[in-house]
């Protein structure tokens, strides 16, 4: 059975188009907050089997594999920004799945990742300001291996004043 969707004289907004919306605002501009495109690569050394020299492997890599909105956290929460996953499909409430939390001094941040089964993932992630970007590491030693996963966050909108400006 296939559901109609109803027509409506009223104007309608997805969540992204809200995100943009609270977004540029003027009160408070927080460089971090925005929409973003998510990058990762996992990398995997260790030395071969009877072998004394260390190799790496890039065990996975996906390229804007998915979209996030980064809002700041205004509540009594110790976060200082929580991260929301953007999907095509329209969904009635969106889950909380990342926070970052500013270190004292800096671009520094610690990002914890919430996966099912409450496992809480960390990272340690830097902003760039001029290059509307987000990098975060995290590593795990697997036996005589050491597997290290990037995240890379690119700033989709709304983009920072550092961008280069036509030459006319």
């Amino acid at each position: 059975m296939k559901q109609t969707q109803k027509r409506t004289e009223f104007e309608q907004m997805d969540f992204d188009d809200l995100a943009k919306l609270y977004m540029t605002k003027k009160i408070g501009e927080n460089e971090l907050e925005g929409i973003y495109s998510v990058s990762h690569i996992i990398v995997k050394r260790a030395k071969g089997f009877l072998s004394s020299v260390e190799k790496e492997k890039v065990v996975d890599r996906k390229e804007n594999f998915g979209r996030v909105a980064i809002f700041s956290d205004q509540g009594k929460s110790a976060r200082n920004f929580f991260e929301v996953p953007l999907t095509d499909s329209r969904q009635l409430s969106h889950s909380i799945r990342g926070e970052f939390i500013k270190a004292a001094e800096g671009n520094i941040l610690i990002y914890k990742h919430f996966e099912p089964r409450k496992k809480v993932l960390t990272y340690t992630f830097t902003y760039d300001e001029e290059k509307n970007m987000l990098e975060g590491i995290r590593t795990e030693n697997n036996g005589n291996a050491v597997i290290t996963y990037t995240l890379t966050y690119i700033k989709l909108f709304p983009k920072s004043d550092f961008e280069p400006r036509a030459k006319n």
